[in-house]
């Protein structure tokens, strides 16, 4: 489950995860640890390239993922839609360490911009690319509900 949902993707996210436009994705980006801002400073970053442009650096060695099978299921039980894809490999990753990753919608693939690219959710984990495979398990990657 994500750790913040940034306040420019609040109210959008089942919407992102349909996946509306014909050549529109998500994405998983990894960031470095080393430099992180916290939670309060990022939620506030509207684009991508907002996320990158402070003391938050891309760990670019491992490189970026593209989300498959991701899902939005209506659960009317819980009054919420759950946010879902399939789980992401690295092989033989190695590099800088890494704090959190983001999910961000890009909105056109054949034309991608981070400043285009919308961060929806951000994932904290710690680890330390050392060469293994590393597949980072995503269930639920986020849950929107109504207010009552």
């Amino acid at each position: 489950m994500s750790n913040i949902v940034f306040n420019v993707a609040l109210g959008r996210l089942a919407y992102y995860t349909s996946l509306p436009a014909a050549n529109d994705a998500l994405i998983l980006v990894p960031l470095e640890s080393s430099g992180l801002e916290t939670d309060a400073v990022l939620r506030d970053k509207d684009t991508l390239a907002d996320v990158v442009a402070g003391t938050t650096n891309e760990q670019t060695t491992i490189g970026r993922k593209t989300l498959a099978s991701v899902t939005a299921t209506v659960d009317d039980t819980n009054d919420r839609v759950t946010l879902d894809a399939a789980d992401v490999t690295w092989t033989s990753p190695t590099g800088n360490a890494v704090g959190a990753v983001v999910i961000g919608y890009v909105p056109d693939t054949t034309t991608p911009s981070d400043a285009a690219v919308i961060p929806l959710t951000k994932h904290d984990i710690s680890w330390s690319p050392d060469g293994n495979n590393f597949t980072l398990a995503i269930a639920d990657f986020a849950r929107a509900n109504s207010a009552a």
